[in-house]
Order: structure tokens, then C-alpha cells, then sequence
């Protein structure tokens, strides 16, 4: 199994957890689990930022000849000190436990997508030759939540390389209105033809 197979799991059962943690107050609804989400992933992204900016730290604790009892009492060292959720705080203690700790950072991502999918979120980026001017990006927003059923967290991007048209990626699925694209299936066509 891959690191990043297995961050997503243990993303799902981080997001299944805290949805069903959060939801026993049903009074409080669904923003009060989004709430608790949110919190969620600032926490881990919190954890997730220490190995950065403390390399020796992250070399420590990801060290396979460091036993796992130490880093688990750096682990719960930390967690207390950042003062991390419980359910946050159990998961962390598990990888720990687990020697996996080299996973969250795939997890930190991972589980922000499972929130935003949570959430009926998803995020698209658009390519295009020139600046996107605002009205036009909404307006690609638009026609792509419409396309998607779903809220849309638009990126943009400029790539001159393109030469006209529009690239927008959702998830794995990619539509190339380039017009670079567009001339390589002509001369493919024509090449065919011949």
C-alpha cells in the first residue's frame, strides 16, 4: 500500500470520526460539523508545519531506528503543547504507535479534500494565455458548477504557451480548449491523410 493509499484512509476514518463526533448535537446541525472540520484541518496543518519548520524535529520523529515509545512522548509532548483535539490527538498518538508519522503530510491533504467533498466542494483550475479578468473567472465558475452540480473553488492560471483558449482541470479530469491542443489534432489529422 502506498503512503498516499493509506493517508487517505486514515483520512476517511479521521473525517467519518469527527462527522459523527460533531453530529450527535444535531441542535447545532450541519455548521457546527463544518466548524469542527475546519478546526480539524488547521490542527493538523499546524502539526504538519512543525516538521518544516523544524527539520531536526521531523528527522527525529521520522527516523525508522528511533523507538516508537520516545516518539510517542514527543508525540504526545507536542500535541499538548499545541493543544490538538482529541480525536486529532488519538490519530497522531496512532501513527506514532505505528511508526507512520511519514504520512501526514499526504494526510494533511487528503483530508482537506475529504472536507471540501464533505462540504460539496470541489476545486478547478483554468489555464489560460492571458490574465483572467474577474468577471470572466466567475463566469468559468459558473458554467463549471453547473457542469459539476457541485460549489466550485476556482484557480487560475496563465500559461502563454497555450496561445489561446481555455485548460480547466477538475480533479483528474482535464477539458483542453487550447488552441495549442487544437493545432496538434489538425496536424495529426493531416499527417493521418497523407
Amino acid at each position: 500500500m502506498t503512503n498516499k493509499t493509506a493517508a487517505l484512509r486514515y483520512a476517511r476514518a479521521l473525517l467519518d470520526v469527527a462527522v459523527n463526533e460533531a453530529g450527535r448535537d444535531r441542535a447545532a446541525g450541519d455548521a457546527r460539523v463544518i466548524e469542527v472540520l475546519h478546526r480539524l484541518v488547521q490542527e493538523l496543518e499546524e502539526f504538519v508545519k512543525l516538521f518544516s519548520e523544524h527539520p531536526t524535529l521531523e528527522r527525529v520523529l521520522l527516523n525508522p531506528m528511533i523507538p516508537v515509545p520516545r516518539k510517542q512522548a514527543a508525540v504526545a509532548a507536542l500535541t499538548a503543547r499545541l493543544q490538538v483535539s482529541p480525536i486529532l490527538t488519538k490519530l497522531i498518538a496512532l501513527l506514532a504507535a505505528r511508526d507512520r508519522l511519514v504520512l501526514l503530510p499526504d494526510l494533511l491533504e487528503a483530508f482537506r479534500e475529504r472536507v471540501l467533498d464533505y462540504q460539496n466542494i470541489v476545486r478547478a483550475e483554468v489555464t489560460t494565455a492571458d490574465s483572467l479578468p474577474d468577471d470572466r473567472a466567475q463566469a468559468f465558475e459558473r458554467g463549471l458548477a453547473r457542469v459539476t452540480g457541485r460549489t466550485v473553488k476556482l484557480a487560475t492560471k496563465v500559461d502563454p504557451s497555450i496561445i489561446g483558449g481555455v485548460v480547466a482541470r477538475i480533479g483528474t479530469t482535464v477539458y483542453d480548449g487550447s488552441i495549442t491542443t487544437q493545432l496538434k489534432k489538425m496536424k495529426q489529422r493531416l499527417v493521418e491523410r497523407v
